[in-house]
């Protein structure tokens, strides 16, 4: 079981056992302005090979979804080949405050070093208004480098973690 653990949480390859589980994800709307719910984001990874679903798991519960998105993601925001995309990240609304946000963000660059070695750096957009995610994503190793673009929502941050 492809699993990097720290404490209670853990990041594994999405399977489809996952997905009754997933079934009463639910966020904000706020939240739904920044980011894909689970079974939007599968869609489009099912017609997209680079694309990698994760599941975060809160013990064994999945607690939170992420993409990891090769080359076809990363150039609209960067020219380095060898990087990933984090994408459609995020915590369903009963596990957020319990620090599964940080703790997975923190487990990110590990896991991406065992099973995508080739990669070096993982890069994510944030909106510029997503001022919650901005510092998960910060108290977890991402650096802003001053790079931005725009999004469906406005202004986003590049952020940059070297792996």
């Amino acid at each position: 079981m492809s699993i990097v653990e720290k404490g209670i949480v853990s990041l594994v390859f999405y399977k489809p056992e996952y997905k009754a589980l997933l079934s009463n994800y639910n966020l904000s709307e706020e939240q739904q302005r920044y980011t894909a719910l689970p079974f939007d984001a599968l869609q489009k990874c099912e017609s997209e090979p680079d694309r990698h679903p994760m599941v975060i798991l809160y013990g064994s519960q999945p607690a939170g979804f992420f993409v990891l998105h090769g080359w076809e993601g990363v150039k609209a925001f960067s020219e380095n080949k060898e990087a990933i995309l984090l994408r459609a990240y995020s915590i369903n609304a009963e596990y957020q405050g319990k620090g599964i946000g940080s703790q997975s963000i923190k487990l990110l660059g590990p896991f991406v070093k065992k099973y995508f070695p080739k990669v070096n750096e993982i890069i994510l957009a944030v909106n510029h208004a997503n001022v919650v995610a901005q510092n998960v994503y910060k108290k977890g190793g991402f650096v802003d480098k001053g790079i931005t673009a725009m999004g469906r929502e406005g202004e986003m941050f590049i952020y940059h973690l070297d792996v």
